[in-house]
């Protein structure tokens, strides 16, 4: 089994149940409730499907339910297996090909839907629906939240790591499923907000009701008065010959397998995209005990937090800037990937191509607002706003100031007398603005006592070892006087007590002091397992762009329960010990490329609607035979038409016009379909209910 056994900073459950079931006819084991594709995964299963048009194999994209990569036959039925609780004695088969309806012969009978009612309809219980669910509960509003997960908290859920951002505004400094159940129990503790979990909200109707898939078990219509959409934001798909082969996931899907579910999802990955998902996606994979063989990034420069790229670069993975992906490679299944540096005009020079071989490779490539609920709001005239990635992506600690800030607007559009505080709107373009300058700092010398080294350099928002300091030394410069400003040590009476270093989301503090005989202590983060790890232990310690400095020895080590954080101090030549932060946890071998390149680069191959496997050729070709300037026209050649609505491929037509030689804001843009995801005829009209 392919099972997280043993993790450094996530609790693994004890005791959970687990239940047989079958896929293709093979006995298998999971554990009760969890999603089918985190058993299947679990079981060594990353082919799910063929496709009906070439029979190429399928496997999953979003694990989020807004794709149809992981759709599988449950018992006769076709179902997304990403959102499928596992349940005893299932029947999981291979989807190959089209399914064929069930025969059914009985009369539907007289629908009879049911009926719920509220003010404000809160759509999504991310960090923004959440905190907009509070603020409007507070307000005296009657509120229903729904969201289609089982645990609340959007993202968070799926974050080990520790937030940057303001410890007192939005928790800066506590790991992101921590912020979750924070958040949740908030809006849970109000008797005005009604939660309805693992219950998406499906479509919005022209009388004003939206249709609720309870528990994914039955159908509801509800009345509201006004909505909030804060679903959040999905995986995007990018083109690339090979983007389809299983293997190839979005690097959230992988943070579901690996951090949410415990599933060892692979062993050595390469990631596409230098932003903050895709870094701390590699640094989520190292903890898991995965290798991680590279990122490539396509600009000139990282594109996330520099201190997160300063730690994943010191645990031992290489960040490619300028290059970009020339082909995934295998026999059904992701073995190679071949990436290559760009020219001026972004285009691939092929003879810097360098091969790796891997079983999987991440998209971390931006995400595409999930906001069709809020147009379709807005074209039938309801009063409604929208939050949190859905309304901008950003940062999750901009989000929750963001709901908080859209359920004012909305409280003020339904005549409720609200102030919105100025300083909540400051804070949040503080929060989700891109990182400020790099700033050099002046060169430090050892004391005799301890004083704290900061490795950030990067003006980003964030401030947790400023509030944790207990002789409040360590203050924000005054450089442009907001949460970007960089932390100093501006005292002398530093206790060595160790809370900057473990609460620093970075890993960005060492603490420092004289030893004698021309040694220091420095104590280092580690977010890694040391409990192995015994007193005289040498390792090689790294600076901050991830050069070895030189050997330390280790001389104590402490684990910081409230930040699940090692703090471990080492002795180290004075000479360098200013410079240390870092300890190696991969070995340079794993990031090796092949000898030789291997690829087949062969652009207008690569497929643009994953679930109708319609290429880029195929279409600029009915582009120009057709002169297309009407998005609906693709329909014809099956763009659009699969069971993911859309939502992946809808994204990347605009560049494959643009390759037609047809401006995209010429087009005509496409018709959405009434439904968000598929809900079972029967379910429309409560016909089980009926039968029960």
């Amino acid at each position: 089994m392919n099972r997280i056994e043993r993790h450094p900073v996530v609790d693994v459950p004890a005791g959970r149940p687990v239940v047989s079931f079958s896929f293709d006819g093979h006995s298998m084991n999971g554990y009760a409730g969890e999603a089918l594709s985190s058993a299947l995964f679990a079981n060594g299963i990353k082919q799910f499907s063929l496709h009906h048009k070439d029979k190429a194999p399928q496997g999953i994209f979003c694990a989020n339910g807004q794709c149809s990569q992981c759709s599988v036959v449950v018992d006769g039925l076709v179902v997304k297996s990403c959102i499928t609780a596992l349940r005893a004695g299932m029947d999981v088969r291979s989807l190959r090909g089209l399914p064929k309806l069930p025969e059914d012969d009985k009369p539907a009978g007289k629908p009879k839907p049911e009926s719920l009612s509220c003010e404000v309809l809160v759509i999504g219980g991310g960090p923004s629906g959440l905190s907009a669910a509070a603020e409007l509960a507070e307000r005296g509003f009657d509120v229903i939240l729904s969201d289609d997960k089982a645990d609340l908290g959007g993202k968070l859920v799926l974050q080990t790591h520790k937030f940057f951002g303001s410890e007192e505004d939005c928790y800066a400094g506590t790991r992101g499923y921590e912020i979750a159940k924070l958040l949740e129990a908030k809006v849970r503790s109000h008797a005005k907000v009604r939660v309805m979990a693992n219950s998406p909200v499906v479509g919005i109707y022209k009388d004003r009701k939206a249709g609720l898939y309870i528990n994914y078990e039955r159908y509801a219509l509800v009345d509201f008065k006004a909505i909030v959409v804060a679903a959040g934001a999905r995986e995007r798909s990018i083109v690339f010959p090979g983007n389809d082969l299983p293997g190839v996931y979005g690097a959230g899907a992988f943070q579901t397998l690996v951090n949410r579910d415990l599933v060892q999802a692979a062993k050595k990955v390469f990631v596409i995209g230098s932003g903050n998902v895709g870094l701390i996606g590699s640094y989520h994979a190292l903890q898991a005990g995965i290798q991680v063989a590279g990122i490539c990034e396509i600009l000139p420069k990282i594109n996330g937090y520099k201190v997160h790229a300063d730690k994943i670069i010191r645990m031992g993975v290489p960040v490619y800037l300028n290059t970009t992906v020339l082909s995934v490679e295998g026999d059904g299944k992701v073995e190679r990937v071949t990436v290559a540096t760009v020219d001026k005009d972004w285009r691939p020079i092929l003879d810097t191509a360098r091969t790796f071989e891997v079983d999987t490779v991440l998209v971390a490539a931006g995400l595409s607002p999930c906001d069709e609920l809020y147009k379709q709001a807005v074209d039938f005239g309801f009063t409604a706003v929208k939050a949190g990635d859905a309304e901008e992506i950003a940062e999750a600690s901009s989000a929750m100031f963001g709901g908080r800030i859209a359920a004012l607007s909305l409280a003020k559009i339904m005549g409720r007398n609200v102030t919105i505080d100025q300083a909540w709107l400051d804070k949040r373009e503080v929060l989700k603005s891109r990182p400020g300058d790099v700033i050099v700092r002046d060169p430090l010398a050892p004391q005799a006592s301890w004083q704290p080294v900061f490795f950030c350099t990067e003006e980003i928002p964030c401030n947790p070892c400023t509030t944790v300091c207990p002789t409040h030394s360590i203050k924000l410069s005054k450089r442009k006087g907001s949460l970007l400003d960089l932390p100093y040590f501006q005292g002398n009476n530093c206790k060595g007590c160790s809370m900057c270093v473990a609460a620093c989301p970075g890993l960005a503090v060492s603490l420092v002091r004289m030893a004698g005989s021309g040694n220091c202590e420095v104590q280092l983060p580690f977010e890694y397992d040391a409990s192995d790890w015994e007193t005289g232990t040498s390792k090689m310690l790294l600076d901050q762009d991830g050069k070895n400095l030189g050997l330390g020895s280790l001389v104590k080590k402490f684990y910081n329960k409230k930040y699940r954080t090692w703090v471990l101090t080492f002795s180290v030549p004075t000479d360098y010990a200013m410079k240390v932060i870092g300890i190696r946890v991969q070995d340079e071998s794993v990031t090796k490329p092949l000898p030789v390149a291997s690829y087949r680069y062969l652009p207008d191959n690569a497929i643009v609607c994953r679930c109708e496997r319609v290429s880029v050729g195929d279409i600029v070709r009915f582009i120009q035979d057709n002169e297309v300037r009407d998005i609906n026209q693709l329909k014809t050649i099956r763009v659009g038409m699969g069971a993911c609505g859309s939502k992946t491929c809808s994204v990347l037509l605009p560049q494959v016009f643009r390759k037609a030689g047809v401006d995209p804001a010429t087009v005509t843009v496409g018709k959405q379909r009434p439904l968000m995801m598929e809900v079972p005829m029967g379910q429309l009209v409560n016909e089980a209910e009926r039968q029960a």
